[in-house]
């Protein structure tokens, strides 16, 4: 009997398909194995079509298996050999069996290991639990650790505890428990085990700790040919016989399912059409192995409640991800995609009208809950804590970024313009959960925030990031990492790109309700203004054209911070760049370009960046500012940012301090070390368009443009790693070598607009 058939029998009260995988990586043929570094990863359709995902990342021996859900669950172990070294664990079928019984889904698999193993670290909850274990690198405590303590709730049952008795009994009864100890149970798993006479399961079950869902794993196996045994919160299993340990795996919920949107409502006939073509390209079969992979990537981040942000880290709605990703995708997207994207972004939208930049989901809800419970009892307001806990799995929104509440009116705008949307439709989604209104409020929001500077156009009234808990100031943009704007306060992406044109769209917006006969009563100022005076935004709007002043950076003798930032890195990276200045040669003109931020005083942080691609995307700008934006990205690193066999590098901090330098060294993410297949994408859409724009319009020679495009598809195709989120590199024996980002998304929704990418480059290959 094989180990599936093995698992249909042990699973008889939930009848499964056994289906192969959606999309695996590495993929021979697509990917390079070496940059994934001993990480592989399969991803299936249960039988409400949602993903699963499963992620074997043999370094630690962790494997995690990611329900992108209604819930976005998790369910987590990690396995070690006999020496306590991380087990070699490989699949042990190229299939899963999937099944659905009444509320509950399951996926089934198989494992195998070449001796006996033993699991532990269980956990099962939320996947932004097992993202913070992680994070923490709890990977490598001793397996029968408490994997990841929670303490906003242990407080929560601390404080209940402490309760008088008939306001703990109204706090419990909510919870569904009698006990502040049966409570406490809820915080780890419950392990059970059976055996028979051919077959053993372990069952591991997790009740949320609200008692309102459930999240199983079982591993099984074939009683005649291995054993388990479960000792404290670990699993051990060892084949008497010795040689190969198979065991099967089976995870179950019963959460909420998403709707998935499938192929045929994603994309327009110019996509299939040009999708046919490739596929019928028999002299490049790669080529369409790639764009199939994209588009089953793409229906797997596309449902009717929201678009996700990637597998498996990030499986929840994150605002401007899915923003950015209907801007790029706008020529290959069906007309109505964009109603799921703004659809989306309204529904979260705050009263003030700012977009939710993350949602939070299932366990991670509770945990913000139970922080928010143990703040309101800490302050005596026992009965506003007692409702906190008639849902603590209601959907939390983070509000915090910047850059997404000015990219929805661009969104918006582009949608409202759009000639191939009947206006009918156009009404009748504008009607439609009050879209209409929750728009006017975002546009109110957006004029609110940008009139200080149209008022009075110094730096410091440019629109800043908040200051978090310790003074710092958030990074409240795309690169949202700690360093990821050197330390600044004022984001070139957020007040050249996006406020400008955010005003722009408020125009169109405008422009098109009058059209359709839905202008509405507006209040707000200075928006109601400029509805009574379009003469008015015009001139807010050139107002705010002019920010690029503040950012402009000019470096005239750029050897010397070079020479500095070289003598600073460890040896084997300083020659190496060495030996890249020896072969490019020394840069001889002056260096200028848009600095990433300005910092608090409204002075320039003068980091090279990607960042400006982005404007290539949303206008023709004609040949001479494109060149002027792109140059800095193609000239070569250490003095730009391009690296061959890589890619462009996310910035280049070179020109800044050594206080910058240190930021990146210690938190990598949005660093000189690291190319953005986000930021990949929009330079090769922008450059294809603008290389469009300038062939209809006049004979100029875009030949430099298609020279940067070629150079850039050339060295992300050699990094192998072209599909990924992000990736980086190492130096080894004076070699770079691109390696995976350790936290890099598999599937990732702006990493998957290569889609449109590809359909530019066919566009402007033909004469």
């Amino acid at each position: 009997m094989s180990l599936l058939e093995l698992l249909l029998v042990v699973q008889t009260a939930v009848p499964g398909d056994t289906v192969p995988p959606y999309l695996a990586f590495p993929e021979p043929g697509l990917d390079d194995p070496a940059a994934y570094e001993g990480y592989e990863t399969r991803v299936y359709r249960d039988a409400s079509g949602n993903a699963f995902q499963i992620y074997l990342n043999r370094s630690q021996g962790r494997v995690v298996h990611l329900w992108a859900d209604a819930l976005n669950e998790s369910a987590g172990f990690t396995a070690r050999d006999s020496a306590g070294a991380p087990a070699e664990l490989a699949w042990s079928s190229g299939s899963a069996v999937v099944g659905a019984s009444g509320r509950t889904r399951s996926v089934s698999y198989g494992l195998e290991a070449p001796s006996s193993i033993t699991l532990g670290l269980l956990l099962l909850g939320s996947m932004r639990v097992e993202r913070d274990f992680q994070y923490a690198r709890r990977d490598s405590l001793p397996l029968d650790a408490t994997p990841f303590p929670q303490p906003e709730l242990s407080q929560l049952i601390d404080h209940i505890a402490q309760l008088p008795g008939a306001e703990r009994a109204r706090h419990l009864a909510l919870l569904g428990v009698k006990t502040p100890g049966a409570l406490r149970a809820r915080l780890l798993p419950r392990i059970t085990e059976q055996h028979g006479d051919t077959a053993w399961v372990v069952r591991v079950e997790q009740v949320s700790f609200d008692g309102k869902t459930h999240l199983w794993l079982a591993l099984e196996g074939d009683a005649r040919e291995t054993v388990a045994a479960v000792r404290g919160g670990t699993v051990r299993i060892r084949r008497p016989a010795g040689g190969v340990v198979r065991f099967g795996v089976r995870v179950t919920t019963d959460a909420p399912a998403l709707t998935p949107l499938s192929r045929a409502e994603i994309f327009n006939d110019d996509f299939r059409r040009f999708s046919e073509t490739v596929r019928g390209d028999s002299a490049h079969p790669d080529r369409f192995r790639r764009l199939e992979r994209e588009v089953r990537g793409m229906e797997l981040l596309c449902s009717r409640e929201k678009l996700m942000a990637g597998l498996p880290n990030f499986a929840t709605y994150f605002g401007r991800d899915m923003l950015m990703t209907a801007l790029l995708m706008e020529p290959v997207w069906a007309p109505a995609m964009p109603e799921h994207v703004i659809a989306s972004a309204l529904r979260k939208l705050s009263a003030a009208g700012d977009v939710s930049h993350e949602e939070a989901l299932g366990g991670q809800a509770i945990r913000e809950h139970a922080s928010e419970y143990n703040r309101l009892v800490d302050a005596g307001q026992a009965a506003q804590a007692r409702a906190v806990l008639q849902d603590l799995q209601a959907v939390r929104e983070n509000y915090v970024m910047v850059d997404d509440d000015f990219q929805l009116p661009v969104v918006a705008a582009r949608y409202l313009s759009d000639q191939r949307v009947p206006a009918a439709r156009k009404r009748t989604f504008l009607l439609e959960e009050r879209h209409l209104q929750r728009l006017v409020t975002n546009l109110a929001y957006v004029t609110r925030q940008a009139a200080a500077y149209a008022r009075n156009p110094v730096a410091t009234n440019l629109v800043g990031f908040p200051r978090d808990a310790e003074g710092r100031w958030i990074s409240a943009s795309w690169r949202d990492s700690r360093a990821g704007y050197g330390g600044g306060r004022f984001a070139m992406d957020v007040n050249v790109i996006w406020v400008p044109h955010a005003l722009e769209a408020v125009g169109t917006i405008l422009d098109v309700l009058q059209q359709l006969g839905m202008t509405p009563a507006i209040r707000d100022a200075p928006l109601a203004g400029f509805l009574r005076d379009r003469a008015a935004l015009e001139r807010a709007i050139a107002v705010w054209r002019g920010a690029e002043r503040h950012f402009r950076v000019a470096v005239g003798d750029v050897g010397r911070p070079v020479a500095d930032r070289l003598r600073w890195l460890p040896r084997a990276e300083r020659e190496y760049w060495e030996a890249v200045i020896q072969r490019t040669g020394f840069l001889a003109d002056t260096l200028r370009f848009l600095a990433l931020s300005l910092d608090e005083n409204g002075r320039p942080i003068p980091i090279v960046n990607t960042d400006p691609a982005m404007l290539l995307l949303l206008e023709p700008v004609g040949l001479d500012r494109t060149l002027e934006l792109a140059g800095p990205i193609m000239q070569p690193y250490p003095w730009g940012l391009f690296v061959d066999d890589l890619g462009p590098l996310v910035a280049n901090d070179t020109y800044a301090s050594r206080d910058v330098w240190e930021r990146f060294r210690r938190d990598p993410y949005h660093s000189p070390t690291v190319v953005w297949g986000r930021d990949v994408n929009a330079l090769l859409a922008g450059l294809a368009k603008q290389i469009a724009a300038a062939t209809a319009s006049s004979r100029a020679d875009v030949a430099p443009l298609r020279d940067a495009l070629q150079r850039t598809v050339t060295a992300v195709d050699r990094s192998g790693l072209r599909h990924a989120e992000l990736w980086s590199y190492r130096i080894e024996n004076g070699r770079l070598l691109p390696v995976r980002y350790g936290t890099s998304s598999d599937v990732q929704l702006w990493s998957l607009t290569d889609l449109a990418v590809q359909f530019w480059l066919d566009r402007i290959a033909k004469p």
